[in-house]
């Protein structure tokens, strides 16, 4: 099943829409879709690498688009969602203290999140919910994705076909990994 899926990304990341595709999985990913844009960006590249940095520039932007509705969803959606289940679990009073800490942190969660394996969207939600300086946060957004998708970008255009080979031999591997690393992202801040 891996391989299939990885020979049609092989496949869609030659595809005339192929920017397209990756434009809205890097926007829902930010907020609330599980699959990171990598998945589509790293064959893109290997497939054009002479795209490279235009790959990880629509990456960047759409990612960062989606980060703000994501923002959104924990600025708004909070009283209607989260405010009841604070509430119901007895850790209502306990938010001011984790919103103060949080926006302390800021701008190193949402960088080491925006750059890490660490789901994004978890710190784009948090971030709109502890009311995070929004500036601060589309600032920090665009340092993170940008890094992120520009040295992916940087590394495949500059090593594309061994990178291509590492990854199709042990693909397998580096599917298992990935989803370790995000699981783990889930538990930690499941039980921050």
């Amino acid at each position: 099943m891996i391989r299939r899926l990885y020979d049609w990304t092989i496949r869609m990341a030659d595809h005339p829409h192929a920017l397209w595709a990756l434009a809205l999985v890097a926007f829902v990913e930010s907020s609330f879709f599980p699959i990171p844009p990598d998945l589509l960006m790293i064959p893109m590249i290997i497939a054009r690498p002479s795209r490279a940095f235009v790959i990880a520039l629509v990456a960047m932007i759409a990612s960062v688009l989606g980060g703000m509705l994501g923002y959104a969803i924990g600025a708004f959606a909070f009283d209607s969602i989260g405010q009841p289940i604070l509430e119901h679990l007895g850790k209502a009073d306990s938010m001011e203290v984790f919103n103060e800490k949080f926006n302390n942190a800021g701008f190193w969660a949402v960088l080491g999140a925006g750059i890490t394996p660490f789901p994004y969207k978890v710190i784009t939600i948090m971030s709109g919910w502890t009311g995070m300086n929004i500036v601060t946060f589309m600032i920090t957004s665009v340092v993170a994705r940008g890094l992120r998708f520009f040295i992916i970008a940087a590394l495949l255009w500059k090593f594309g076909s061994p990178v291509r080979d590492f990854i199709e031999k042990r693909l397998g591997l580096v599917f298992t990994l990935f989803f370790v690393i995000l699981i783990a992202g889930f538990l930690v801040v499941k039980y921050i």
